[in-house]
């Protein structure tokens, strides 16, 4: 099959969705084009296996961020799924779609069919629940989302102590109002990853009417008279073009899509023109209005209740915790990136919580590292999920085989920078000052209770903070001389070319981002079908 109706760049957490819905019509002859290889990779489909497969070249693209003044100067490395499936392959796993008010913002921005209401008929339609079907949640969609299989006394101890200050027990993040304390619900199904490939390709992978091709960097997409005609990409060194009758749909994420705009011929003129390439469209927004969540990352010894530092520090440790996941398919080894959830505000005059607490039962120096502290710690980080300190994605070459910068600013804005510390704070109060906690005798590890101005504090703790992977916003929907896709996704000023994944959000979600991805490209899909 050489004669394609679609072509869809990037077979991750959006691309699969594409590649499923939009072969559901036998007569749409589809292309799905990925840099990555396919998803066989065994630590793939083991939840806790993204340790092995972030910062892993065989699975990951090992992006890092330009050095960041507004932490110390560090760069940082910022993992991107580089396989079927993309980042929902190698991400934590946690399911959480946001809350009410970041859609309806969207619908008041202009962008019309994007409020809550417009929005959770898609976030239904993806999912298969295992709790069964209500109100808010779907059952037999291609997403399987589940409780977790691992349950531990000092997550239960920081639900508790939160209770005590007010944020309340709950076991349901995903009704449109998020605040309150509880364990996150999980993208696996029997204990085994549920990515888009597993859910949504795998499936239909040999539907006659879809040809997915791997380990194929596209290079940019051409054009005629301002209309999107093909993809010219390499494979096995070879440069390969291959025309669309319909539509081209980049779905290459925040960093990809960007860069293949740039590449194309579409961004910023004069930056695009130093660069030899030939300009179609100056678009002055692609590549800016990067955001993403920042996590601090505090870690606290505690006595008398057990953490998994020193069982995952032992051989016999690691045995039964494999046994256990081999037998049972539960424990440790079903863990996503975090195990308990919390939102909450920063402070009273918030109308919605605008902090969310990911809190694990281990603690390290490096996240993802595997060299866990030798005594008994946990780590209940803290975000701020709606900051306005933004980046950016500047290529620095036409050949799109080299890295784009990306430039995060992380702590820019003054905002940025006292709600982080009012949430190492509230941290403090909920381990420190409760009266749960007190049996464990807690410690402040780091950054240390001994630091009490909010300056000193956000510095400190900055030197250990880390991206929780939720990078969006490069191709914003909107009609500002910002936004780069209108609301039905097609590129401003571009004919057969849009863009379907985290970038074309506005503003950035308050909690995880798969989950809106997901819910993003089942509603592009839709609009791709029915224009």
């Amino acid at each position: 099959m050489d004669n394609f109706d679609y072509i869809i760049i990037g077979a991750g957490s959006a691309g699969c969705v594409l590649a499923n819905r939009l072969t559901e019509n036998p007569n749409n002859k589809v292309l799905l084009i990925e840099a990555g290889g396919n998803d066989s990779y065994p630590w793939i489909h083991i939840p806790v296996g993204y340790y092995k497969t972030m910062h892993n070249p065989k699975t990951d693209w090992c992006y890092k961020t330009e050095p960041d003044e507004t932490m110390e100067n560090r760069s940082i490395p910022y993992p991107r799924g580089k396989t079927l499936g993309g980042s929902s392959s190698i991400n934590g796993l946690l399911y959480i779609r946001g809350q009410e008010q970041d859609y309806d913002i969207w619908r008041q921005l202009g962008n019309k069919g994007w409020s809550w209401n417009d929005v959770l008929p898609y976030f239904l339609k993806a999912e298969n629940q295992e709790r069964g079907q209500s109100q808010f949640h779907g059952v037999g969609g291609p997403l399987s989302v589940s409780d977790q299989r691992i349950k531990l006394p000092i997550l239960d101890a920081f639900m508790n102590a939160a209770q005590e200050i007010g944020i309340p027990k709950v076991n349901d993040f995903n009704k449109g109002n998020n605040f309150g304390c509880g364990y996150f619900q999980v993208t696996e199904q029997n204990g085994l990853r549920c990515s888009t490939a597993v859910g949504y390709l795998n499936p239909i992978k040999n539907r006659k009417n879809l040809k997915i091709e791997t380990k194929c960097h596209v290079e940019k997409v051409n054009f005629e008279n301002k209309k999107a005609v093909s993809v010219s990409y390499w494979k096995n060194n070879q440069s390969f073009t291959t025309k669309a009758n319909k539509e081209i749909i980049l779905s290459a994420g925040s960093i990809g899509s960007a860069q293949i705009l740039q590449t194309s011929g579409i961004g910023n003129g004069e930056k695009l023109s130093k660069l030899g390439i030939d300009v179609i469209k100056d678009s002055i927004g692609v590549g800016k209005n990067l955001q993403d969540h920042l996590m601090f990352r505090p870690v606290y010894k505690v006595k008398n209740i057990k953490t998994l530092n020193k069982k995952i520090n032992s051989l016999i440790g690691k045995l039964m915790i494999g046994m256990e996941y081999v037998f049972l398919r539960s424990g440790p080894m079903t863990m996503g990136a975090s195990q308990l959830c919390g939102f909450a505000k920063s402070d009273s005059s918030k109308e919605t919580p605008n902090l969310q607490f990911h809190v694990q039962p281990i603690s390290t120096d490096k996240l993802g590292g595997s060299n866990l502290h030798d005594f008994a710690a946990f780590t209940p980080t803290v975000a701020n999920i709606r900051p306005t300190s933004k980046g950016e994605i500047n290529i620095i070459s036409k050949d799109s085989r080299e890295n784009p910068k990306i430039k995060m600013n992380y702590l820019s804005s003054d905002e940025d920078r006292i709600v982080a510390a009012k949430g190492l704070r509230l941290i403090r109060k909920i381990v420190l000052e409760s009266n749960e906690f007190k049996q464990y005798e807690p410690e402040e590890f780091r950054p240390g209770a001994n630091i009490q101005d909010d300056e000193e504090l956000v510095k400190a703790a900055s030197n250990y903070a880390q991206t929780i992977f939720h990078p969006v916003g490069t191709c914003k929907m909107g009609q500002d001389d910002m936004a780069v896709v209108d609301d039905q996704l097609k590129v401003h000023g571009i004919k057969n070319l849009r863009v379907i994944d985290a970038s074309i959000m506005p503003n950035i979600t308050s909690g995880n981002t798969n989950a809106p991805t997901i819910m993003i490209a089942e509603k592009g899909a839709d609009m791709i079908l029915s224009s």
